[in-house]
């Protein structure tokens, strides 16, 4: 018996169906709103208009050390703080422009860490006087005394130009040994120490007397 053959019956195909309009800012596509991060505030215990007799706080005296009946001027905090060192190193710049200097020579260690900020400041370049034994090349050396013991300087050969005018930079001004000897040292070079800065002197021990150069420094004990 013979059979119809039924024809399949093809739906209309139906349109998609349209989405509701999303919301600005609800899911989708939309863009996220940005939220601004507040400032980490910074550490500090002295103001921008602070004066070199405020900023003392941040220096801190140790009885004896290194040695019995040394007072150490610890400046580890005046280092730590941004707004007290920023002033100290402003501070220098204003005392140690008008000298016209063309380098700073940093005493180890902690001069270098004026030195460097200086230098990049008043657009001088750096030169480093070291220990013995801690420069690579050939270098000028001088032997000389400090408060607690006996050391030796020295700085390279060709560190500096001839008649170049430079800043002898370093931490504390105690008895003056070692700003002495990184002047002598200055000296064989053939450059001339326009002036000595230091944040710290200590007036008792009449340090600047074994100095020929004009001295600046910032907070005197």
């Amino acid at each position: 018996m013979a059979t119809r053959k039924r024809k399949r019956s093809v739906s209309p195909s139906r349109a998609p169906a349209r989405r509701a309009p999303t919301p600005r800012g609800v899911g989708g596509n939309a863009t996220k709103k940005k939220t601004s991060r507040k400032p980490t505030k910074k550490h500090t215990l002295v103001e921008p208009n602070d004066t070199i007799e405020q900023i003392t706080t941040l220096i801190k005296a140790v009885p004896d050390f290194p040695s019995k009946g040394v007072v150490f001027r610890d400046i580890t905090p005046l280092l730590g703080d941004a707004v007290g060192f920023q002033t100290v190193i402003n501070k220098m710049v204003e005392m140690i422009m008008p000298h016209r200097v063309d380098y700073i020579v940093a005493i180890e260690s902690r001069g270098f860490i004026f030195g460097a900020a200086l230098a990049s400041r008043l657009g001088a370049g750096l030169v480093l006087v070291r220990k013995e034994g801690k420069l690579p090349r050939a270098a000028h050396g001088v032997d000389y005394s400090l408060e607690y013991g006996h050391a030796r300087l020295e700085i390279h050969r060709d560190a500096l130009p001839r008649r170049a005018r430079v800043a002898i930079i370093d931490d504390v001004l105690a008895t003056g040994g070692t700003a002495h000897a990184a002047a002598q040292l200055v000296a064989k070079t053939g450059a001339k120490v326009a002036c000595f800065g230091f944040p710290i002197e200590l007036d008792f021990l009449q340090g600047r007397k074994q100095l020929s150069a004009p001295v600046l420094s910032l907070v005197h004990y």
